[in-house]
C-alpha cells in the first residue's frame, strides 16, 4: 500500500456487491494488503466465500471488526444504515475514519448517530472501479479534515477518477455516474443490435459498439472538448452520420437520457428519509 494513504487497519462493514468490488480492486492494485483488512457480512456462507476468494479475515461480528480498525468502510444497504450505526456507535472512537458508500445517506445522518466526533467521508463510486475505470464523488462531514479527504480521494483514484464535491450534488452523482453504467450498457447493447440488423455477427458488433463508446468517452476526457464539438467533427455534410443523428432525435434519445438521469437522481434522494 502507498504509505501516504495511512489507512491502517481497514474494516469493511457489509461485504456485499459494491464493498467486495472495491476490495477486490484495491487488493488487485496493491493499494491495500490482505493482512490489513477485515470484512463483515450477515451470513456465514458469505463470510467464508469472501475470506476464501480475497484471502482476508472475515467475521459476522461488526463490532469486533470496527473495534480493531482505523478506517471503516460502510457498505451495507442504505435502508439498513440506522440499525448498523446503532450497533457500531458504542465501539467507534475519535481518531477513526468512516468512509460511507451508502447511496442517499448523508454525512449528517451518520454523524447524528455516532456519539464520538468521528471523521465521516462520503463516497459515491461505480462498478467500473473493478477494472480501474471508476468514477467517484467524494465529500467530507463536519469532522473530516482536508488531509483525510485527500487520502480518500487518492484511494478511489487508484480505481479510476475521483473528485471532491459539495454534498448537495450527491443524489445527482448517484443518478448519473453510479447508475450510469447500466444506462450505457443498454446503449452499447442497442448499438450492437443495430450492427446485427445491418449484418454483423453479434460478437463483432458488440466489440465494435463497446470500443466505440470507450473511445468516444476518452476523447471527451482527454481532449477537454465539448461533446457537441466532437460530434460535429464526425458529422460530415450529407454523410451517413447526420442521417443516424436525425433518427436519434426523431426517437427522442436525448430527452429520454436526460429524464433517465433526473428520475434516478430523484429516487436516490428517497432511499433513506
Amino acid at each position: 500500500m502507498e504509505p501516504e494513504l495511512e489507512l491502517g487497519r481497514l474494516a469493511v462493514v457489509g461485504a456485499g456487491k459494491m464493498g467486495t468490488t472495491l476490495l477486490r480492486a484495491w487488493l488487485g492494485a496493491g493499494v491495500v494488503r490482505p493482512a490489513q483488512v477485515i470484512a463483515t457480512a450477515r451470513h456465514q456462507a458469505r463470510i467464508e466465500q469472501v475470506a476464501r476468494e480475497l484471502g482476508i479475515e472475515a467475521t459476522l461480528d461488526n463490532r469486533q471488526a470496527v473495534a480493531s480498525a482505523d478506517t471503516i468502510l460502510l457498505g451495507v444497504k442504505p435502508q439498513g444504515a440506522a440499525e448498523v450505526l446503532a450497533e457500531l456507535a458504542p465501539v467507534l472512537r475519535p481518531g477513526q475514519m468512516v468512509i460511507s458508500i451508502l447511496a442517499s445517506v448523508s454525512t449528517g445522518y451518520i454523524e447524528e448517530r455516532l456519539p464520538a466526533p468521528v471523521a465521516v467521508v462520503r463516497v459515491m463510486p461505480n462498478t467500473p472501479s473493478l477494472i480501474g475505470a471508476g468514477m467517484s464523488g467524494v465529500c467530507g462531514g463536519r469532522h473530516a479534515r482536508e488531509g483525510q479527504l485527500a487520502v480518500v480521494k487518492r484511494l478511489f483514484e487508484s480505481l479510476g477518477r475521483a473528485m471532491v464535491l459539495d454534498e448537495k450534488y450527491f443524489d445527482a452523482v448517484t443518478g448519473l455516474s453510479a447508475s450510469g453504467p447500466a444506462f450505457v450498457y443498454i446503449i452499447i447493447e442497442s448499438l450492437a443490435e443495430g450492427g446485427v440488423k445491418a449484418g454483423l455477427p453479434r460478437a463483432i458488433a458488440t466489440e465494435l459498439a463497446a470500443q466505440t463508446c470507450l473511445g468516444a468517452a476518452r476523447m471527451v476526457i482527454e481532449t477537454g472538448d465539448h461533446p457537441a464539438v466532437l460530434k460535429d467533427a464526425v458529422t460530415t455534410p450529407a454523410g451517413c452520420t447526420i442521417d443516424g443523428i436525425l433518427k436519434l432525435e426523431e426517437g427522442g434519445l436525448r430527452v429520454t437520457l436526460i429524464k433517465t438521469v433526473v428520475e434516478a437522481t430523484r429516487r436516490a434522494g428517497e432511499l433513506v428519509q
